[in-house]
């Protein structure tokens, strides 16, 4: 079974010369041949009109998601089904240095979802892809599909690679103690190949186009999702421990807005070439200073937002001052010393983005009217006295 992915403005599904709509997006499956031994694995018997339908449902359901977590649940809910498979995960890679750790993000036992939660991911340590040596070497090759039998468990492991821009960014791991046949690993491929081109187009709409982070636009989902987190891990420990207080050795989650310091005189000294290959590299400097579970966006011009999740005040203090350190000693090219400032505030899961955003805001202009080249955090302004609140009958004003 061969699936090709084409987009154009007439977005149908051609099966056995059925011509269907599928989404807001165009698939052509093609030579839709089933050989006996697929056909007794998939539907017991010749092929037929089920199985034919089950098909189209699943790439109905991957390709009609506009966000990452319901596709991954939708491409692994096919798999499964489609496989019978005993279990079935969505594993997420992370890179720190030249280390890379592998999460379980999405687990399907026999169908049945248990999705970890969002703070379990977060704080998941992860396996090293080291003790997954059969994985780690398929990787290597190149393979698409990486098949690995477990002798103790007599379980079979085939990973699925997801690859992005030449790395890979996910792998779906099907185990069954089934052998699968060469038809069923082309149907596993033919979705595979629509899941990877879907990620790909939800990933270029969400990504800044010039550094290559998270785009304005993506901020209100992202945020959402750190204050859901917030909202199910403080009414928990509250209700756990319904006296204790609060102090500043807690995890907590962390805005940050930073600005580059007298961007303007770079672009009028150097030229808008250099002003953006600053832009480019203060990003590759956010990616190798900041955690894969912090999201780091450009909001515009020479304004970034980073959103740290779970860590304490004084950490989310030494991680900003040590990313502005790392942009103060960069070399950049021509343009030599580039220096930012950073104001950051903590996110209170029952106020709204605007409300924690402008408290950054406050913090950011505080470190630029005094000195720039500094990390200043709102709440200890306020308790020194360098930031003043004076509470109005109907809105909050900042001097």
């Amino acid at each position: 079974m061969r699936i090709l992915l084409l987009c154009n403005n007439k977005k149908r599904l051609f099966l056995g010369g059925h011509d269907l709509l599928v989404g807001n997006y165009s698939i052509k499956l093609l030579a839709a041949s089933f050989s006996s031994d697929l056909s007794t694995e998939l539907s017991g018997a010749a092929p037929t009109i089920e199985t034919m339908e089950a098909i189209i449902k699943h790439l109905m359901e991957i390709t009609g998601h506009r966000d990452h977590d319901l596709l991954n649940i939708s491409v692994i809910s096919a798999l499964s089904e489609l496989t019978d498979a005993e279990c079935a995960r969505v594993l997420e890679f992370a890179y720190v240095g030249d280390k890379v750790a592998v999460k379980p993000q999405i687990t399907l036992m026999r169908g049945q979802t248990e999705a970890q939660a969002e703070t379990d991911i977060s704080d998941h340590p992860g396996i090293a892809l080291d003790q997954l040596p059969s994985l780690g070497r398929g990787i290597a090759q190149g393979d698409n599909i990486i098949e690995y039998y477990d002798k103790a468990s007599k379980q079979r492991v085939v990973w699925l690679p997801v690859r992005m821009n030449e790395r890979v960014h996910a792998c779906l791991e099907i185990t069954n103690p089934a052998t699968y046949t060469k038809s069923t690993k082309q149907v596993m491929s033919g979705i595979l190949v629509v899941y990877r081109n879907f990620q790909n187009l939800l990933d270029y709409s969400e990504r800044d186009s010039l550094t290559g982070l998270l785009n304005r636009k993506t901020f209100d989902d992202n945020f959402s999702k750190i204050l859901r987190t917030s909202i199910k891990q403080q009414t928990a420990e509250d209700q756990a421990h319904p006296d204790r207080r609060h102090d500043e050795k807690e995890k907590q989650h962390w805005l940050a807005v930073l600005d580059i310091d007298h961007f303007k005189r770079v672009n009028d000294q150097f030229g808008h070439l250099y002003g953006d290959e600053v832009l480019i590299l203060v990003a590759n400097l956010m990616r190798s200073s900041f955690r894969p579970t912090d999201k780091l966006f450009r909001f515009g011009g020479e304004e970034f937002v980073i959103l740290l999740r779970s860590t304490t005040k004084d950490d989310a203090q030494i991680v900003f001052d040590r990313f502005r350190e790392n942009v103060g000693r960069y070399n950049f090219p021509q343009v030599g010393t580039v220096t930012i400032s950073i104001g950051f505030a903590h996110i209170d899961p029952f106020e709204p983005a605007v409300g924690i955003i402008g408290r950054a805001d406050q913090a950011l202009y505080y470190a630029k009217t005094n000195g720039r080249n500094r990390v200043c955090h709102y709440e200890d302004l306020v308790t020194t006295g360098a930031l003043k609140i004076e509470q109005s009958q109907d809105s909050v004003e900042f001097f």
